[in-house]
C-alpha cells in the first residue's frame, strides 16, 4: 500500500534536496493531451543532477510513496499522470537538458533524459549528422520519454524504434541506486541487457537521466513524393517495388485514406492537396548519399514501374524543400483534424505487413454492423503502424457515442489479435491499456513482467498503475 506525498513528506523532501527543486503542481503536469483524465500530485520535483534524482527516489522508497515521471507531458495512454489513489510524486527532468558528449566520428551523442527531441536533432545537425527519430511531437517531447515508451514516429522504416538508436543509458533504479550503463559501445556482452529492459519500460522500472544516442550521416539529397494508389494491397506491393529499387534509401512511407483527406477539407481546408481525393495515397521520402543520382529522378522511375505495374494512378514530387515541406503537412495535419473532430475510439496498432490489407478490408465491415461511423485509417505503413481511429458520423458528437466506446475498442484488437498483430504499437500502453495487455498478453511474458517488476520495485513506487496492475 502506498502512501500520499503528504505535507510532512514534502517538508522531509525539502530538506534533503537544494532551494527550488520541489513546486507545487501546475495544471500542466496534470492534463494529458486527449483530456481523458485529471492527474494527482502531491508535490513536483524537478532535479538538476543524476544525485538529486537518486535522492528523491530514495526518499520514496523508503516512505512508500509513488513517483510518477514526467517528460514532455505529450504521451497519449495516460502514462505521464496518476488519475486515482495516494497523491504522488512527480518527478520532472525538464532541468537536466544538458548535451554530455557529441563525437561525431563515433556517430554518437550522449544527453540528459530532459532534453527536447528537436533540441536532440538540433545537436545532431550540428555535428553534420542526423537522429532521425521524428515525431509530430518533437518541439515538446524529451528524449527520455521518448526512450520510456520506445517511440516509433516516422522514420522507423530505415532507421528503427528509438531502442534500436540507444547505445547505452544512465538511470535511477527503484531503490535509488545508479545504474551507469552509459557507454558507447556497439558490442557488449556482458550478461542482461538492463538497457533494453529499461527503455520500453514507460518508468515502471526506473527513471532513465541520461542517453548515449546513434547518429546516422546525413542523406545527400532528400526526395519526396505523394502518390495514389489503388488500395492498401497496391501500396504495400508498391512498398516492395520501391524498397528493391532503392534498398535502404526509403526513410518513411506513410498511408493515407480518404477520410483523412476529407477531414482535412472539412477542418483544416487550407490544408491544399495536390493531386484532388482519391481513396488511398501514400507519402514516400528517401534519402540518398552524395553522387547517387537526382532523388526526383529516382522516384519518377519508382512512379512509372507503379504505373505500369497498375498500382499507380496519379502522384506529385516535391521540387523543392517548399514543395517538400506542404506533402508532409498533408500528413502532419490528420492528427489535427482527428482532434477537432473527436474520436470515439483511437487505435495504435500493427499487424504483419503482409495482412495489413486483410485487416483493413475485415475492420470496416464490422464496425458498420456496429453502428454508423467513419474511420480514419492511416500510419507509418513501412513498419505495420496504423493509427485506425473511429469517428462520429457526420453531424453527430462522440458523446452520442460514449455507450459505444469499449465496445468498439474490443471489435478493432479482437481482429488485431486474430491476425498476430499488437494493440499497442508505438504510443505504449500507459494506463489506457493495462486491462487491453491482460486480454491478449501472452502469459508467459506476462509473468516474467510481473516477475521483473516485484524484484526490481517491490514496493511498487515506480509509475504505479502504468503497464501492469497495481
Amino acid at each position: 500500500m502506498l502512501n500520499s506525498a503528504d505535507l510532512a513528506f514534502v517538508d522531509h523532501l525539502r530538506r534533503l534536496l537544494p532551494d527550488g527543486t520541489l513546486r507545487a503542481a501546475e495544471p500542466r503536469y496534470l492534463e494529458e493531451p486527449r483530456g481523458r483524465w485529471q492527474g494527482l500530485a502531491g508535490v513536483v520535483a524537478l532535479p538538476r543532477t543524476v544525485s538529486e534524482v537518486s535522492a528523491v527516489v530514495r526518499a520514496c522508497a523508503s516512505a512508500r510513496v509513488g513517483i510518477v515521471p514526467w517528460g514532455g507531458g505529450t504521451g497519449l495512454v495516460g502514462g505521464q499522470l496518476l488519475a486515482e489513489g495516494p497523491a504522488p510524486v512527480v518527478l520532472s527532468l525538464e532541468r537536466m537538458a544538458a548535451l554530455r558528449g557529441s563525437y561525431p566520428e563515433e556517430n554518437v551523442l550522449v544527453v540528459e533524459a530532459g532534453m527536447i527531441l528537436a533540441d536532440v536533432q538540433a545537436h545532431a545537425t550540428a555535428a553534420g549528422r542526423v537522429f532521425p527519430l521524428a515525431l509530430a511531437s518533437e518541439g515538446t517531447c524529451r528524449i527520455g520519454g521518448n526512450l520510456s515508451t520506445n517511440a516509433g514516429g516516422l522514420n522507423v522504416l530505415r532507421y528503427g524504434n528509438a531502442r534500436d538508436l540507444c547505445l547505452g543509458i544512465e538511470a535511477v533504479l527503484p531503490d535509488g541506486s545508479v545504474f551507469n550503463g552509459l557507454k558507447r559501445l556497439r558490442k557488449d556482452n556482458t550478461g542482461y541487457d538492463l538497457r533494453h529492459l529499461l527503455i520500453g519500460a514507460e518508468g515502471t522500472l526506473g527513471v532513465i537521466t541520461a542517453a548515449s544516442l546513434r547518429l546516422y550521416p546525413q542523406p545527400g539529397v532528400i526526395g519526396t513524393a505523394l502518390l495514389a494508389v489503388e488500395s492498401p494491397a497496391a501500396a504495400l506491393r508498391l512498398l516492395s517495388l520501391a524498397e528493391t529499387r532503392l534498398s535502404g534509401m526509403v526513410s518513411a512511407f506513410e498511408l493515407i485514406g480518404r477520410m483523412g483527406l476529407e477531414f482535412l477539407a472539412e477542418r483544416i481546408p487550407e490544408v491544399k492537396l495536390p493531386i484532388g481525393m482519391p481513396e488511398w495515397m501514400v507519402l514516400i521520402e528517401i534519402g540518398l548519399p552524395a553522387g547517387f543520382g537526382v532523388a526526383e529522378d529516382h522516384l519518377g522511375g519508382l512512379f512509372e514501374a507503379g504505373l505500369e505495374a497498375g498500382l499507380v494512378s496519379d502522384g506529385v514530387i516535391a521540387a523543392s524543400e517548399a514543395q517538400r515541406a506542404g506533402l508532409w503537412r498533408i500528413r502532419e495535419a490528420i492528427p489535427e483534424a482527428n482532434r477537432m473532430i473527436g474520436a470515439v475510439s483511437s487505435h495504435d496498432i500493427s499487424v504483419p505487413l503482409g495482412l495489413v490489407a486483410e485487416f483493413i478490408a475485415k475492420a470496416g465491415p464490422r464496425l458498420a454492423a456496429m453502428g454508423d461511423f467513419r474511420v480514419n485509417c492511416f500510419g507509418h505503413l513501412g513498419d505495420g503502424n496504423l493509427h485506425y481511429n473511429v469517428f462520429p458520423a457526420f453531424g453527430r458528437s462522440r458523446k452520442d457515442y460514449e455507450h459505444q466506446r469499449d465496445a468498439v475498442k474490443a471489435c478493432v484488437h479482437d481482429l488485431v489479435d486474430e491476425l498476430g498483430g499488437s494493440m499497442s504499437a508505438e504510443h505504449g500502453l500507459g494506463r489506457l491499456k493495462v486491462e487491453d495487455l491482460e486480454r491478449y498478453g501472452d502469459p508467459g511474458k506476462l509473468a516474467a513482467m510481473r516477475a521483473i517488476k516485484a524484484a526490481l520495485d517491490p514496493v511498487g513506487i515506480m509509475n504505479p498503475g502504468a503497464v501492469l496492475r497495481g
